[in-house]
């Protein structure tokens, strides 16, 4: 039931002078704005207002590469409130243990060649990554090597302190930690930009092994960072992807015929044991308003089209079960608005999400069913614009990782464009009803999808091939902050509500020449 779907950029290197845990580390970071990225130096007395790493150099690869992520499962001290930090006094809770045994059974029929757990240095494993580790690893004999670096973010003395305690003790340094954590310092330590370098070193030692498939069991702030330094995102990107207790991501590295740096892909985020929209907070704050991304079902056109999914035919029956099961998992949410563009496949998968939310609470025979507001908008279409392509596009079943990187510049830059329009219709329609819960699904097409969290993260274009979605999946967006402020990425690419018609984590050994 848990299977999960499955893929691109970089090249120069990393910041100057940051005041990282090891002085003699230097990096050299890149400020990535809306339209041009520039290369500077940062004093440790500047503020690093961004970081963007899209020149960071990863190890050749010889052949494709996939890392799948999970963060620990629930752990004493996450239950308790209290700051872990790299500490290895907690262990796992009842709950995390079951979270991570479901965790075993969603990737049971993935085959992994090797798997990285978090030692720390000179000292015994943290036992809460490592229990983690050992149940979803289960029967499998292959050692699991352990690496210093894995270890969660270094708090020093924030780290046993109850969150309330942190902020009676610290008062400014620990809002400063919640709200502008890039910039955070204690004990002449800068915690997050420490981490950014210890996932870059991840990343080199991960890469340069010759295993195809990768398990990595850690933490939720490594896995940020090492998320994040992936696809060239900064220090300020910090708690905006988020990783909940044995939340599974995806990257994908595919290798540069030239040699290099690998184009790299973020297949998933954080595709979680229980429901990635039934409550919780986003980054420890409460949120209620959300934006819901649903890539429309499969319809009967799609296998007779030149473009992944551009065909205008309705549903096919594969198509029509993912809309049924997109509709299902979102009555966890009291939906206020449904958008879709003029397709049909997105229309009838939008229908269908409408039906079973006004009959969700109308169980009764003198039940009047609540209204959702339903919209057409021809900005979410950008069918057209991926048909203008003369590439010789992948066709369905071979949807690969990065595929946008492989169309035309223009035909990037209409998306982007189109998309651009698509995301301030959403903005809108989230900031209807005061500060009323709003949630607001939009359903489209995977492309205009990708191009619009860009837009949410403050990307540019050249981020197009950095993600991945399927037909079927969701992605969801909190707004803690309102439609004004930054978006919070909670998942990408969810597909564990498909069940048996959802496509397992890692690829077949057969299926190498195609991926």
């Amino acid at each position: 039931m848990y299977s999960i779907a499955a893929s691109s950029f970089f090249s120069p290197k990393l910041p100057k002078n940051l005041p990282f845990h090891n002085p003699n580390r230097p990096l050299f970071a890149i400020v990535r704005s809306s339209s041009v990225a520039q290369e500077i130096d940062k004093s440790s007395e500047e503020r690093t207002e961004s970081l963007g790493l899209k020149g960071l150099e990863f190890p050749a690869i010889k052949g494709a590469k996939r890392v799948v992520l999970v963060r620990h499962g629930q752990s004493t001290w996450n239950a308790e409130g209290r700051i872990q930090g790299s500490s290895d006094f907690s262990v796992l809770t009842s709950k995390g243990e079951s979270q991570a045994e479901t965790s075993r059974q969603m990737l049971i029929d993935d085959s992994f060649d090797i798997c990285f757990s978090r030692w720390p240095a000179c000292s015994s494993p943290l036992r809460r990554s490592k229990r983690t580790a050992e149940i979803i690893w289960g029967a499998r004999e292959e050692e699991i090597i352990t690496d210093s670096d894995m270890r969660e973010i270094d708090l020093y003395s924030f780290q046993g302190l109850l969150k309330h305690e942190g902020k009676a003790k610290y008062g400014e340094a620990f809002r400063q930690w919640q709200i502008d954590a890039p910039n955070f310092i204690i004990d002449g330590h800068y915690p997050v930009r420490e981490l950014w370098a210890r996932a870059k070193s991840c990343w080199d030692k991960i890469l340069v092994h010759e295993s195809k498939s990768v398990l990595v069991v850690a933490h939720n702030a490594v896995n940020q960072a090492l998320v994040a330094t992936a696809i060239g995102l900064g220090t300020e990107y910090f708690r905006i992807l988020l990783q909940s207790n044995c939340g599974v991501s995806v990257l994908d590295f595919t290798p540069q015929p030239e040699g290099g740096t690998p184009s790299i892909c973020l297949n998933r985020l954080n595709q979680t044991p229980g429901s990635p929209v039934a409550g919780g907070s986003s980054a420890g704050r409460k949120t209620s308003k959300r934006i819901v991304l649903v890539c429309h079902g499969v319809s009967e056109s799609d296998l007779e089209s030149s473009m992944p999914y551009t065909g205008n035919g309705p549903l096919n029956m594969l198509g029509n079960i993912q809309a049924q099961k997109i509709a299902e998992l979102l009555l966890d949410l009291k939906v206020n608005t449904v958008v879709s563009g003029t397709k049909i496949a997105s229309v009838e998968t939008a229908d269908t999400i409408t039906k079973v939310q006004e009959a969700a609470d109308c169980l009764g025979a003198d039940c009047i069913p609540r209204y959702v507001e339903t919209k057409q908008i021809p900005d979410l279409d950008v069918e057209s614009i991926l048909t203008q392509s003369k590439k010789d596009a992948p066709g369905l079943q071979n949807l690969s990782s990065g595929w946008l990187n492989r169309l035309e510049d223009d035909v990037n830059t209409s998306l982007w464009d189109q998309s651009g329009k698509s995301w301030k219709h959403l903005l809108y329609e989230l900031s209807k009803g005061s500060d009323q819960d709003n949630v607001v699904i939009a359903v489209g097409h995977p492309a205009l999808h990708i191009a619009m969290m860009g837009h949410c993260l403050n990307l540019t274009k050249e981020w197009l091939g950095s993600f991945h979605l399927n037909a079927g999946s969701i992605t969801v967006i909190d707004f803690p902050d309102g439609p004004s402020g930054r978006g919070v990425i909670r998942c990408i690419n969810y597909t564990a509500h498909l069940g048996r018609w959802s496509i397992p984590i890692t690829r077949s050994t057969q299926a190498d020449e195609e991926y």
